[in-house]
């Protein structure tokens, strides 16, 4: 047997459906009308709730993409195109989450973040001990690369740390050719 479908809820009941969910946490528009979605009696019901919950203040896009990234920023130490990513995938508008992110990163010199990272993520290897193999340093590449950072700024920092830097050069003319 399935999972059970979960009851179809109208009215007062979705709207109490809506208020819990966003007492849980903050959520974009688009999340939360994808969650009303799946519960509601009546698709009709969505968007004129979505409309009161932001007239009362309850649901607000631009604030809640700008409280993520901060978060990201600040908790995660994430690159801003991880944060933008995230942002998307969280049903937040591009231009909205592009705004949002390069707002809370416009003081932020990245090249330290991702230099943070690496001594944070490998805190137990000595500087002269990171990376002796080639294939553990395109490793840390490629989970920066994941964590949001630009591949021209990850190679800079990589370089310091690199037994073999000629193999980042390598990528850095791979990502060359790429733009």
């Amino acid at each position: 047997m399935g999972p059970k479908e979960p009851r179809r809820l109208d009215g007062a009941e979705l709207w109490d459906y809506a208020l819990k969910v966003l007492g849980g946490r903050a959520h974009s528009t688009g999340e939360l009308r994808e969650k009303l979605r799946r519960r509601a009696a009546k698709a009709e019901d969505i968007e004129p709730m979505l409309g009161r919950l932001k007239e009362y203040g309850y649901l607000d896009d631009r604030r809640y993409a700008e409280s993520y990234a901060a978060a990201r920023l600040s908790n995660d130490k994430l690159g801003s195109a991880r944060v933008v990513r995230d942002l998307r995938q969280r049903r937040v508008a591009p231009a909205l989450a592009e705004k949002s992110v390069s707002q809370a990163y416009r003081d932020v010199k990245e090249e330290e973040l991702i230099e943070a990272w690496v001594r944070r993520k490998y805190r137990l290897a000595s500087k002269e001990n990171l990376f002796q193999e080639d294939k553990d340093m395109a490793a840390a590449y490629r989970r920066l690369l994941r964590a949001g950072f630009r591949g021209g700024d990850i190679v800079r920092v990589l370089k310091r740390f690199a037994r073999n830097p000629e193999l980042l050069e390598e990528i850095e003319v791979a990502e060359e050719g790429e733009e």
